[in-house]
């Protein structure tokens, strides 16, 4: 009887890396779900943008992702017109490493706060800055705080990015299987922005209100939940 020695080579190859996936996922699923144990240091921050004293960082990611942009004109009646910040498409995915692998943790994006706390703002927005584990499904939603320009900080070095922030909790929601990684988040951090500014052409003109860019941006956020 022969043997396909090549396609024997193949399967022992997938499954060896399905096993190390799975097993990376394992081991990010005990640390999310055990965040109070991981050695995460709070990071030095200006006064501003730092959570108050009672609170500690539990979790971070880092995020790739784009801060969206609509061309609006600069005032009633103006003939100019300038880029503002689309409230509806910040889009990112945070990555955290694990035995040498980055594995995606989080995924940020604008969604309905659908379990407002004390904190939320009433009326609600049609949406809010959503933070939501990829790991078990539980969400948190924020919003800003207070903001440091970039280059202003070494918490926040790159000038000319996107602002620096703190952002506070303003709802959270379990998964549907009961997942509460980021129930337990207060605050959370955006820190070491890169790129996602504005682009300096391309509104400047009653012709061009109502375009729309994505600009590409990478950002550390940490995650805070009370002290017990």
């Amino acid at each position: 009887m022969s043997v396909n020695l090549g396609h024997l080579t193949k399967r022992t190859a997938r499954a060896r890396s399905l096993f190390a996936a799975a097993l990376v996922l394992g081991c990010v699923f005990g640390t999310v779900t055990h965040a109070e144990a991981q050695n995460i240091a709070s990071p030095t921050t200006p006064s501003s943008i730092t959570p108050p004293v009672g609170n500690s960082a539990f979790l971070v990611g880092h995020a790739v992702g784009t801060q969206g942009y609509v061309c609006l004109p600069a005032g009633a009646g103006a003939s100019t017109a300038s880029w503002t910040v689309n409230s509806s498409r910040p889009e990112a995915t945070l990555f955290s490493s694990f035995f040498g692998r980055d594995v995606e943790v989080i995924t940020h994006f604008l969604s309905p706060d659908t379990n407002p706390n004390e904190f939320a703002p009433s009326p609600l927005a049609f949406g809010n800055a959503t933070w939501q584990s990829s790991i078990d499904t539980s969400k948190v939603w924020a919003q800003p705080l207070q903001s440091i320009a970039a280059g202003s900080d070494e918490s926040c070095p790159n000038t000319g990015s996107i602002t620096c922030l703190l952002l506070q909790s303003i709802g959270s929601e379990e998964g549907p299987t009961g997942g509460k990684s980021l129930t337990r988040t207060t605050f959370v951090q955006r820190l070491n922005t890169k790129g996602g500014s504005a682009p300096a052409t391309g509104c400047s003109v009653s012709s061009d209100v109502g375009k729309q860019t994505l600009v590409p941006y990478t950002a550390d956020y940490y995650f805070f939940h009370g002290n017990e």
